[in-house]
Order: C-alpha cells, then sequence, then structure tokens
C-alpha cells in the first residue's frame, strides 16, 4: 500500500505532534504531581514547625500513663490541639509523642474517637517521625497505621532538647483528592493537545507540501544547469535524496569537529566541577571554624560564657527530668556545683606590667584550670579577669575541695608564667545546685560566695548553701 507524500506528511506532523506534546505534558503533569506532593509536604512540615509552640515540655513530662489524663497538663493540652485541628478541615489529628530510648510513645492524641493513650508505644516504623525530634520533617510517602492513611509532617517541641515532637497528619483520601483533581486537568489537557495535533498536522502537511514541490522544481533547474543526477520513480521525497547526500558528506565532516569541540568542553566542565567541589569544601571547612569560634573564647580557648550558659542549662534540664522520672533526687547523680573563680588585684597586674603580660596570665590560669579538673567538668572564661567551672555530679562539699585544691595551685611554685615574676592568687565562689532552683540564682549565690572571699581577705574559697 502506498501512500501519498501528503498522507505521509500528515501522519508524520501528526504523530510529531502527539509525541512531543505527550512528552510535554507528561513531563508537566508528573512536575506537577510532585509540585504538589511537596507543597503538601512542605506545608505539613512548617505547620508542624509553627505548631510546636503549642503545649510546652513542662506540662508533658507530668502526662506518662493513661491514669494522668485527669491533670490538668492533659486536659489543657487536648483541648488545645482539637483546637486546632478544628481551625484547619485539612488537618485529621495531631499528636504529641515522646522519645523513650528506642520507643517512641504518645502523650497527647487529638482523635476524639479512638484516641492513643499516653504512654502507649507507635509500632510502624517511620523514619520522619524519628528525625521530627531533631527538625522539622515530613513523610515522603503515604503511613498506614491502625488509625488509617496519612501523610504527616513533625516538628519537635521547643525547649524539649529532642525529647517531644509534635505531628500533623492529612488523610490520604484528602491527598488523593487533590491529585484527582490534577489527573482530569491532565486528561483534559491531552484531548486538547490531540484536536490540537489533528489540525496542526493538516495545516503543516499542506504548508510543506506547497514547499517540497518549489524545492523540487528548483533542484531540477540547478540538476539540468548543473549536470546533477536525477532519480527516476517514487514520490518527491525520493527525488530530494540526491540534495540530502550532498548534506550528509558535509555532516560527516563537520562530526569529527565537533567531538573534538564536545571533548574538550566536557575536560572544561570536568575542571569547573573540581574546582566547584573544592570551594564546597573550603565553606565547609569555615562554616565549622565560624560555629566554633562562636563558642570559644579567643583568647584563652576556653568555651565562652554563652556556650557556658548553655551548657548550666543543659544540665538543669537534665537534672529537672531526672527528678521528674524518679520523684527524688539520687546523692550521687541529683545535683552539681559551679565555682566563680576572680583573679585577685588583676587590674594591677594590668597596670604595672601591661595588658600583654595580662592576657598571659589569663592564658595561663586558664591552661592551668583545664589540665587540673575531672574529664567531666567544664572550664569557661566567665568575663574579664573571672571564671566559671561546671562541676557535674558534684556536691558543695566536693566542689569546696577541688576549688580549694585549684587555689593552692595558683599560690604555689608549680605554676610558671612567663615573663610574670610573681606567684598568682584568686578567690573563689562556690555554689550547689538544689531541685527547682534557676541557673540565674546559682549563679547569684557564687557571686556572693565570691564577694565574701575577696572581702576576707582574697586568695580563699567561700561557699553559699541554698
Amino acid at each position: 500500500m502506498t501512500f501519498s507524500t501528503r498522507k505521509k506528511l500528515f501522519l508524520s506532523h501528526f504523530l510529531a505532534i502527539v509525541l512531543v506534546s505527550g512528552s510535554i505534558g507528561s513531563y508537566f503533569y508528573n512536575s506537577a504531581i510532585e509540585s504538589l506532593l511537596g507543597s503538601l509536604q512542605t506545608r505539613l512540615k512548617y505547620s508542624a514547625a509553627l505548631l510546636s509552640n503549642a503545649v510546652t515540655p513542662a506540662d508533658l513530662d507530668q502526662i506518662l500513663t493513661p491514669a494522668d489524663k485527669t491533670k490538668p497538663a492533659y486536659q489543657s493540652g487536648i483541648a488545645r490541639l482539637r483546637e486546632l485541628v478544628a481551625s484547619n478541615p485539612d488537618i485529621a489529628f495531631i499528636y504529641v509523642t515522646r522519645r523513650d530510648g528506642a520507643q517512641i510513645k504518645f502523650v497527647l492524641d487529638s482523635d476524639p474517637d479512638d484516641p492513643a493513650q499516653p504512654g502507649e508505644v507507635y509500632l510502624v516504623d517511620a523514619p520522619a517521625l524519628l528525625a521530627g525530634f531533631e527538625a522539622p520533617s515530613c513523610d515522603r510517602e503515604l503511613i498506614h497505621d491502625k488509625w488509617g492513611t496519612f501523610m504527616s509532617g513533625y516538628a519537635p517541641i521547643r525547649g524539649s532538647n529532642g525529647r517531644y515532637a509534635i505531628g500533623i497528619d492529612m488523610r490520604a483520601d484528602e491527598v488523593e483528592r487533590k491529585l484527582n483533581a490534577l489527573r482530569r486537568t491532565g486528561a483534559f489537557s491531552l484531548v486538547l493537545s490531540v484536536l490540537m495535533a489533528l489540525l496542526f498536522g493538516h495545516l503543516l502537511s499542506r504548508s510543506f507540501l506547497r514547499r517540497i514541490d518549489a524545492l523540487h522544481a528548483r533542484c531540477l533547474e540547478v540538476s539540468q544547469s548543473g549536470g546533477s543526477s536525477t532519480v527516476t520513480g517514487g514520490d518527491e521525497l525520493d527525488q530530494l535524496t540526491v540534495t540530502f547526500n550532498d548534506m550528509m558528506r558535509e555532516l560527516r565532516q563537520s562530526q569529527a569537529e565537533l567531538e573534538q569541540r564536545v571533548e574538550r568542553r566536557t575536560a572544561e566542565l570536568q575542571d569547573a566541577n573540581r574546582q566547584l567541589q573544592a570551594e564546597i569544601s573550603e565553606r565547609e571547612r569555615m562554616a565549622k571554624l565560624l560555629e566554633q569560634t562562636a563558642r570559644t573564647d579567643f583568647l584563652t580557648k576556653l568555651i565562652n560564657r554563652r556556650a557556658m550558659a548553655q551548657s548550666l542549662q543543659t544540665e538543669v534540664a537534665r537534672l529537672e527530668r531526672a527528678n521528674s522520672e524518679s520523684g527524688r533526687v539520687e546523692a550521687a547523680s541529683g545535683t552539681f556545683s559551679m565555682v566563680l573563680v576572680d583573679i585577685d588585684h588583676f587590674k594591677n597586674i594590668n597596670d604595672q606590667f601591661g595588658h600583654d603580660i595580662g592576657d598571659e596570665v589569663l592564658k595561663a590560669l586558664a591552661r592551668a584550670f583545664e589540665a587540673s579538673v575531672r574529664e567531666q567538668d567544664i572550664v569557661a572564661r566567665w568575663g574579664g579577669e573571672e571564671f566559671l567551672i561546671l562541676l557535674p555530679n558534684t556536691g558543695q562539699a566536693d566542689a569546696v575541695e577541688q576549688a580549694e585544691r585549684l587555689r593552692q595551685l595558683l599560690d604555689s611554685d608549680k605554676l610558671r608564667i612567663d615573663r610574670y615574676p610573681h606567684r598568682v592568687t584568686a578567690s573563689f565562689g562556690v555554689s550547689e545546685y538544689s531541685k527547682g532552683q534557676s541557673v540565674e540564682s546559682m549563679l547569684k549565690q557564687a557571686d556572693v560566695a565570691l564577694y565574701q572571699a575577696k572581702a576576707q581577705g582574697r586568695n580563699q574559697v567561700r561557699a553559699i548553701s541554698s
């Protein structure tokens, strides 16, 4: 069966348009699906992050078992979550979970019909939920559990130090509804593409046939004048084969040149990629250096006041959690102490010997303190000529003993300071943590003890109990 050139052109144009439009439509359809899912995931993730302060860790610490459902903390938390669910029709449930070792346990669940009980272990493997204890995250696919099928977003509860996470569930049927709406739009676009392909195929085949006829006539004129060979039989396209053969020869000649240019360009891209990788590595190194610099005192290389304040808050939070879980304070691990150190007559050192000698004194004391404290102790430059030492799992009596040992070290011949011929003494103020006490209160006690040490002659250790 022989087809005319017009039919061949129509079919070729129609199929080409359908193929191109179908490929483009498939690409944009898949992109739209991915964009929709990405938008849903982003919305869930950041909605969870916005709701991370809906409850407080202190209230959640009171809810451990189903027996705690009568507590005000549970009642107010549930009421708050259900109020948030009612304000958004796309959200099915909101819940709060606790990370307890390798287990994930429910604390609050807004489900009014079959809520998860406080302390109930969540048995479904959900990597995004585990990641949600550290940073906002979202499921990459639908998750199935006994409450149904959902796509969920998670975020850590603010101030919980990775112990609590809030979750937001969107029902699978809601996700499917949005996808179906997108599928209907894609089907309509496909039908429209086919109709447009029929129209443009007809118009293009007619237009191309006129051009082929004109080109064929011109080729015949050139052949007659230049002695070019002609083809007997076949259609108009067969007659154009001779002309295209000449073009193929030129293409073969240029192919070698093109391959050489591609090789050169590939080498250039590889060099650029190596340079980019080197730049990325350098930026990562600089980011780590900036983070370390933000936490470190530039002179003594100890951690600075900001980093020590974070360590103190972490230690208080750890003890509060331990006290809440056990109901009592353990003597061996239920307390800690701090020692505030102030160099005696440091202004005179700077005035008489210069600030460079004063800096050497500060660095020598920093090295001496770090070398003399225990492995778990933390030494920081608190400001000026003051140092602060955190002594975990240490009561006041032991803290005073360790402070006295440091005082004797400074007041002995063991401490040698370059370019400073005299001994350096310091006054020490000790305070011990008591249950429910704040960091600010402990610092105030240590400061008062330090003031007493200075008022009573300096070069001594004083402590104040809560």
